[in-house]
């Protein structure tokens, strides 16, 4: 009955603070959606008050639980006082409550210990998520766009998000291409201007030229498979669309292809730190005061 009585209360501080956490997870998400993502100041300041957040209310639950630890074997010492006679007429002695008592505890301990190490584990993550590399671009990149009152528009990641970027931009332009019609002009028009493409192409294996039966190959997979795409692709669809085709990209200058043609370009946003994949493309929409989704 010991054990269970202090093992109720223990449970009951748990429980509390789990709430407790669970309450603050809340109010940390409620304080990060109230910020706009290309405000690096206030970002920062975000960041400093979400560490200080949490070190206080881990520090708290810290004491109660050492409160609670060095209360319940005083309330055990007692009882063991009082039941004293009859340990002695059944020949027990008094070190074997204490042992159970002292395993108690460190089960106590060890749960603790478990619990402070997943909470570091959750706040390394939610500062490495707002210093990493992805958000760093994130955040590069939207200050880009803002000068020029531009957004990204997101674009899945399925292997076709650099059609499905150019495909976002034809739409904005009433232009009835899709994603399967755009890839297949890219391997007809490749496949006609070999020369064009082919010398570009490599075996990763061998680090030789393609054959011509690989660039047939690659060329089959550009029309019909989730193939990813770059800049020889854009290159051809430059030429297909007869249109430049502008890649913004955080680190670097604009890159434009297809310089030669005279009408708007194409926007689009390349990515190499994009969720946690490597390279991605997304496309651009005009800014508004809700961020895309």
């Amino acid at each position: 009955m010991e054990d269970e009585d202090g093992g109720s209360e223990e449970a009951v501080l748990l429980k509390r603070h789990r709430k407790e956490k669970k309450e603050l997870q809340a109010k940390i998400q409620s304080m990060k959606n109230c910020v706009p993502k290309n405000d690096k100041k206030k970002r920062k300041q975000l960041t400093d008050d979400i560490a200080k957040m949490e070190a206080e209310l881990e520090e708290r639950h810290k004491q109660e639980l050492a409160a609670l630890s060095q209360k319940q074997p005083a309330e055990t010492d007692e009882k063991n006082i009082s039941n004293g006679v009859t340990n002695l007429d059944l020949g027990n002695e008094a070190p074997v409550q204490q042992t159970r008592m002292s395993k108690a505890q460190k089960r106590r301990d060890k749960k603790a210990a478990l619990e402070k190490e997943r909470e570091e584990r959750i706040a390394e993550a939610e500062i490495e998520n707002l210093s990493g590399a992805r958000h760093l671009e994130s955040q590069k990149l939207a200050e880009i766009l803002s000068e020029r009152q531009l957004q990204i528009r997101q674009i899945p990641t399925d292997g076709h998000c650099m059609y499905r970027a150019i495909e976002h931009q034809l739409k904005e332009r009433d232009s009835n291409l899709t994603l399967t019609s755009l890839r297949r002009h890219t391997a007809d028009y490749m496949q006609s201007h070999t020369e064009d493409f082919l010398p570009f192409l490599t075996n990763s294996v061998t680090g030789e030229m393609y054959t011509q039966d690989e660039f047939e190959k690659y060329c089959t997979e550009v029309a019909n498979t989730p193939a990813w795409g770059g800049q020889l692709e854009l290159r051809a669809l430059s030429h297909i669309l007869q249109t430049p085709i502008e890649v913004i990209q955080a680190d670097a200058s604009p890159i434009i292809i297809g310089e030669e043609y005279s009408s708007k370009p194409i926007t689009v946003v390349y990515m190499r730190h994009a969720y946690g994949l490597g390279e991605h493309y997304n496309s651009v929409e005009p800014l508004s005061v809700t961020p895309a989704e």
